[in-house]
């Protein structure tokens, strides 16, 4: 599916643009005034944590739920979690800050490497280390990602790092192509523009 094909969330909407007219997240990092997508800035993911700010388009996230994207590893935990009957809570922090529902339902269509699960990392992490060994140029996706709602996150700043932990699964929308969020989406956004 093709990134403008997708409806946009209108805060994302009001987020900078790349050449091709992709909206850049909140949390990117700029270089020479081109937009470092695999790549998560530290003071914007801290200014995102401290504030409750959405780590795509940079707004209030209202208190209750925040939404993220996930890969295979995790999805995979939290499908088997649930379907025991277990809570799921993700002991290991990740970098990946929250997001509104839209915004991550939105950014699971629309970037590449979150979409497929044939996907492909185009960067590799600047400095890898124990949370971001995985972050190598040409790893695969693999199979099912997902969005997945959490009741609540937590967040530590570190001299070099934001982490993240989230508590609580609420919803789960796994998806072997993002493109199955698609009514979702609208409904969302049909539900968003009502309030």
């Amino acid at each position: 599916m093709r990134f403008d094909t997708v409806p946009m969330p209108p805060t994302v909407d009001a987020r900078p643009r790349d050449t091709r007219g992709y909206p850049v997240p909140a949390i990117t990092p700029w270089q020479e005034d081109q937009p470092q997508f695999a790549l998560t800035d530290y003071g914007r993911s801290a200014d995102c944590a401290r504030g409750r700010l959405c780590s795509v388009c940079n707004t209030l996230m209202p208190r209750g739920p925040v939404w993220r994207v996930v890969g295979a590893t995790e999805s995979a935990a939290i499908a088997e979690a649930l379907a025991a009957g277990r809570p799921y809570r993700n002991l290991a922090p990740t970098l990946e800050g929250p997001g509104h529902r839209a915004c991550m339902l939105y950014a699971s269509m629309v970037c590449p490497y979150l979409a497929r699960p044939n996907a492909r990392r185009g960067t590799s992490a600047a400095q890898p280390d124990e949370l971001t060994e995985h972050v190598v140029r040409g790893a695969i996706r693999g199979s099912t990602g997902a969005v997945v709602g959490f009741a609540d996150y937590e967040y530590a700043i570190t001299d070099t790092q934001v982490l993240f932990r989230f508590i609580d699964v609420v919803e789960f929308l796994p998806h072997d192509s993002a493109d199955a969020h698609l009514d979702e989406l609208r409904a969302e956004l049909a539900r968003s523009a009502g309030d």
